[in-house]
């Protein structure tokens, strides 16, 4: 154990734990928050498992096809396929996955194929079902109800039954609504066109959701997990190791790093827990960190993913669909938050050090963060390509497409270039290769497209090329089933937007948000927290962010809170909802790995978390701190100011925050001193005339009390 009273081991383990994590390519099942560990194992090598497999293959060459524009089909079409991939990979993977006997597991297969024959359907039909829009006939309401009872069975079986009891409360008021008593009520609808609303078109189950999970979620899994296949964990934890390894508390002070350099390219909390926790969760526990302190930190950082840029989650991607803005604008108001968030994740582990007296690793132990680099700088290309294309202005399923193509033409690229004999003719393909990539500039996804296609011919020729080829082509496939629970999710949630479109359901609660924000912003910012943080006991980030911004988002807009504000609001808490008790789904998912009850690391990842809980308050207030316009703020002094003084004003808080809940400062705190940065941080982020004031005198006295009790040499590390 690494102390101040007896020096730090050698964690001869870390190599080893290194690789484990390199290697470590997580395919379980992540419903943008949620888990589900029957699709956590590889598929069986059985006939029906290469079945399987094959089907997945075919679901992400798909995919790509339609993303690529290699494959042109409308859009209502390419929704419909998505979604018939989905049932019929969701059904025979479950029953496989729980060993369910064989008339289960036929029912299972029955299941999955009639989903399919539901997309089948709307393909053949497509015209025909647009000139009776609004008409539909009875074999049209017969594939609708198959439809809609598919996507109900597939959820369940995922995700368990919260979501599917959510939305068919919604259904149900749709068909039943009209017999509630006043302001509840509707006009009513029959069947039929209920039926009509949600299987066709757009507004139900196909939906901005399924449109999103189609495109850019899809495509953005696939790329993760081709970088992570090429060994892109193993170099963000030798950079995190080697930029933070020595420093007080190394250990978790690595896993906020790498776990924050992952969400760039994964933007999946609970998958980001699984592969980085693997190595970070046992580092952290040979520094001298308590398990449930160590599934904390690793919890809060995985899930800190979904709001760090450039990539973010699926809600972020689902956000700017909704909103109808570029993409760029919504990275544009998640940058500060998320460098605020990791920052006070890094601070409390920090103090957590400090306060049991936690040392780092001699600089001589640990990797080389110029070596790492040297060795791997190519894997940082793709990423590099994406966020120049999504600063440019390009679309995230253009800008998804080219990385992961760009990612491929790497792993391709590398395996031909082993079998070059000289560094001569590897440094003029390179080149080559390089100059052929960039002509996508000029000419289009096409030329990378015939670039694949000769590195997969040229990969065929050698032993070494076809287990390159092999490794691409199981990527595919356990891409497709990562995306599963995602796509279910996203498809049964459009039930719920479906019956806000229909009904206007959305209109009753906003009318009670904004009649007590009539009385208090405050406390309809805080009707809206617990709603997202109740919701998100049950069902993963992306339904929640979709049911509480359609419901509370406008009504916050009638408040002032400016539209992307309100909507990072709801986002952020829908995040946190999977750290906080009593579900907390990335804490359960910590448990295994530091073997700590998953309850008492939710109640430390909530400690390590707190700036997540303070931001989102404070952008509402001065909206400024997500570079958006508006508030008295940025009225009275400028934007510019108002952006530099409210940075400046929720870093002190959260470090206040910080420092009152670890307990720790320069030395241990007394309890007045913690009541008092307490009070101080909750003035800070209070926005009323008189509240900076008395928060800023709060904190100099909090501080500088503190300072000069632990002034004598002997009180440090008391």
């Amino acid at each position: 154990m690494a102390t101040a009273d007896n020096k730090p081991t050698k964690l001869g383990g870390y190599r080893a734990m290194s690789e484990t994590a390199n290697r470590h390519v997580a395919p379980q099942a992540e419903a943008a928050g949620g888990h589900h560990d029957v699709l956590a194992a590889g598929f069986p090598a059985t006939v029906e498992g290469r079945l399987l497999f094959w089907i997945a293959f075919a679901f992400s060459a798909f995919q790509i096809a339609t993303a690529a524009h290699l494959l042109d089909l409308p859009s209502q079409v390419t929704r419909a396929i998505h979604v018939g991939f989905l049932v019929a990979l969701t059904f025979p993977l479950v029953a496989l996955g729980r060993r369910y006997a064989t008339a289960p597991r036929v029912a299972a297969w029955a299941l999955g194929i009639a989903g399919f024959a539901v997309a089948l359907y709307q393909w053949v039909e497509y015209t025909p079902l647009l000139l009776r829009a609004g008409d539909p006939l009875p074999l049209d309401i017969g594939f609708g109800i198959l439809a809609l009872a598919t996507v109900f069975l597939a959820a369940y079986a995922i995700m368990g039954p919260a979501l599917p009891i959510i939305s068919g409360a919604f259904l149900l008021y749709c068909l039943l609504g009209q017999y509630l008593p006043s302001p509840l009520n509707h006009r009513g609808y029959d069947i039929a066109q209920v039926i009509d609303h949600m299987a066709f078109g757009t507004e139900g189950i196909y939906g901005i959701p399924v449109f999103v999970s189609s495109t850019y979620i899809f495509l953005f899994i696939l790329f993760g997990a081709f970088l992570e296949k090429a060994g892109m964990i193993g170099l963000f934890t030798d950079v995190a190791m080697g930029l933070v390894g020595h420093a007080r508390g190394g250990g978790a002070k690595v896993a906020v790093v790498s776990s924050g350099l992952m969400g760039t390219i994964s933007g999946s909390g609970v998958a980001n827990v699984v592969a980085t926790g693997q190595f970070t969760i046992p580092l952290m526990k040979r520094f001298g960190y308590r398990p449930a302190f160590a599934g904390g930190v690793e919890a809060t950082a995985s899930m800190g993913g979904q709001i760090m840029p450039p990539v973010m989650g699926a809600v972020a991607f689902i956000m700017a669909e909704t909103l109808d803005v570029p993409y760029y604008e919504v990275v544009k108001a998640a940058i500060i938050p998320a460098v605020l968030y990791f920052a006070s994740a890094f601070w409390v582990v920090h103090l957590e050090a400090g306060k049991h007296r936690l040392l780092g690793l001699p600089k001589e132990e640990l990797p080389s963060v110029t070596a790492a680099i040297r060795k791997n700088w190519y894997l940082l290309l793709p990423l590099a390509a994406l966020v120049y294309l999504l600063f440019s202005g390009y679309t995230p399923l253009f800008a998804g497409t080219v990385g992961l193509a760009l990612t491929v033409l790497l792993i391709l690229g590398g395996s031909v270039a082993l079998g070059l004999r000289s560094n001569a003719l590897r440094s003029v393909f390179w080149v080559c290769l390089g100059l052929v990539a960039a002509a996508f500039l000029e000419w289009g996804i096409e030329v990378i497209a015939a670039a694949v296609a000769v590195l997969i011919a040229a990969n065929l020729l050698s032993r070494g090329g076809r287990a390159t080829l092999a490794l691409c082509r199981d990527s595919l496939a356990e891409g497709a089933k990562t995306a599963l629970p995602v796509g279910v999710a996203c498809t049964i949630v459009g039930i719920i937007i479906g019956t806000m479109t229909l009904t206007g359901a959305a209109n009753t609660f906003g009318q009670f948000i904004v009649s007590v924000g009539d009385q208090s912003l405050f406390l309809s910012l805080l009707l809206t927290m617990l709603t997202c943080l109740v919701l998100g006991m049950g069902i993963p980030t992306i339904p929640n962010y979709i049911i509480t911004s359609s419901i509370a988002g406008p009504a916050l807009l009638k408040l002032g809170v400016p539209l992307m504000v309100s909507h990072m609001f709801v986002f952020y808490f829908g995040i946190l909802a999977d750290l906080t008790p009593p579900v907390a789904l990335a804490c359960f998912a910590a448990a295994p790995i530091a073997r700590a009850s998953g309850l008492k690391i939710s109640f430390e990842a909530i400690k390590v978390a707190t700036a997540g809980f303070v931001i989102p308050f404070m952008a509402v207030y001065t909206p400024a701190l997500m570079l958006q316009d508006g508030g008295p703020l940025s009225e009275a002094l400028g934007y510019p100011v108002a952006v530099a003084y409210i940075v400046f004003k929720t870093t002190l808080a959260i470090g206040l925050w910080g420092a009152a809940v670890i307990g720790f400062l320069r030395t241990r705190m007394t309890a007045w001193e913690r009541v008092l940065a307490t009070l101080a941080a909750f003035m800070l982020v209070a926005a009323f005339p008189i509240t900076d004031e008395i928060g800023f005198a709060l904190a100099a006295l909090s501080i500088a009390g503190h300072l000069w009790r632990s002034r004598r040499p002997a009180a440090v590390g008391a």
